[in-house]
């Protein structure tokens, strides 16, 4: 049976874990990876729209690994639609790049919980091998950490070097031509990269835990003393 501190320190890598789980789960399924503005180029070319004008011609887009949304504002007022990545969608994108991206979270996700069931055995038992103990969850952790950091560097990689957002506008404009003017990592992209940090900080409880804390003295008591007066009587 491992000590009390042990226990202590392995449910609270427990609980990060199931905390880093929670994050990539909730990244995954949200649709605020990037958020940006949209400009219609061709309703401002139309109408000859000067710099006071152009704010009516800017819009807002929206979007995740799987779906989003955005605003268009071409001079017939506000056009909301919504977006899908799959199926069409991806086609036209770097789709392999975005594949990878989904698949090395997922994996992320699958050492994470391995990294959980680990945690909860070492709460519980001591165990016997190497492989299960320390050392086990130092390579989970950094394998999870590792995939987590593959797939947000490779959305980075999208975004900023192969131009997804302007992409992921122009999908299905037949009529008009949209830039984007800006576009910017969210709190979605920001969930992945915290279940990063998360993995580093199991790392770092698991090492706490190998820390023996001095065991308190237990005083013994004191054997009476028998002196030469008190055999006398």
């Amino acid at each position: 049976m491992p000590s009390l501190w042990k226990r202590i320190t392995f449910s609270v890598a427990s609980a990060l874990c199931i905390g880093s789980v929670v994050l990539l789960v909730v990244a995954l399924s949200t649709e605020r990876w990037v958020t940006g503005r949209i400009l219609c180029k061709t309703g401002v070319e139309i109408v000859n729209a000067s710099n006071p004008e152009l704010d009516q011609f800017i819009g807002s887009i929206y979007y995740g690994l799987f779906q989003g949304g955005k605003t268009k504002r071409c001079g017939l007022g506000n056009r909301r639609s919504k977006i899908y990545i799959f199926p069409k969608l991806v086609r036209t994108l770097n789709g392999g790049l975005h594949m990878m991206v989904i698949l090395f979270l997922l994996v992320a996700v699958g050492f994470a919980l391995v990294s959980l069931s680990f945690c909860i055995y070492n709460a519980r038992k001591v165990p016997y091998q190497s492989i299960k103990g320390h050392k086990g969850l130092y390579l989970w952790n950094f394998i999870a950490a590792l995939f987590g950091a593959l797939g947000v560097l490779c959305f980075l990689a999208a975004v900023r070097h192969h131009s997804l957002t302007e992409r992921v506008a122009n999908f299905r404009e037949h009529l008009f031509v949209l830039v984007v003017l800006d576009d910017s990592l969210d709190w979605s992209f920001w969930l992945g990269v915290g279940s990063i940090a998360t993995h580093f900080a199991v790392c770092g409880v698991v090492a706490m835990s190998r820390i023996k804390l001095p065991k308190p003295e237990i005083k013994k008591p004191e054997e009476p003393t028998v002196s030469a007066v008190d055999l006398l009587y």
